[in-house]
């Protein structure tokens, strides 16, 4: 597996690319089981009120998470992309501009700490 993973903000933000072979997890709306790539990270957005108080960029902001949406690819070059892009979006809902965020990708072992 490969965790992408997004640094900005003062704050980090990390997904999953589960790779051929390896078992993607599977609840309610994961991608087809036969993708040999699946990209899996939560997403959240700014709120007024209510969801989890948070720093970033120096301000506290109230954020709200929507369950996390896997999307199932062909190729690890378009899931590590899209994976980049979908960090870079959620950094973006909360007001850190997309070249604030530094990105990388690395190689982990399922089951490892």
């Amino acid at each position: 597996m490969l965790l992408v993973r997004g640094h900005g903000g003062g704050t980090t933000l990390t997904g999953t690319v589960f790779e051929r072979g390896e078992e993607a997890p599977t609840y309610k709306g994961a991608p087809d089981e036969g993708a040999p790539y699946v990209w899996v990270c939560d997403e959240f957005y700014e709120v007024e009120s209510g969801g989890s108080e948070t720093e970033i960029d120096g301000r506290t902001i109230n954020v709200a998470f929507d369950s996390p949406m896997p999307r199932g690819f062909d190729t690890r070059e378009q899931a590590v992309a899209a994976a980049k892009e979908h960090v870079r979006t959620q950094f973006a809902r909360v007001g850190v501009a997309a070249e604030d965020v530094r990105i990388e990708v690395v190689k982990s072992e399922p089951g490892a700490t």
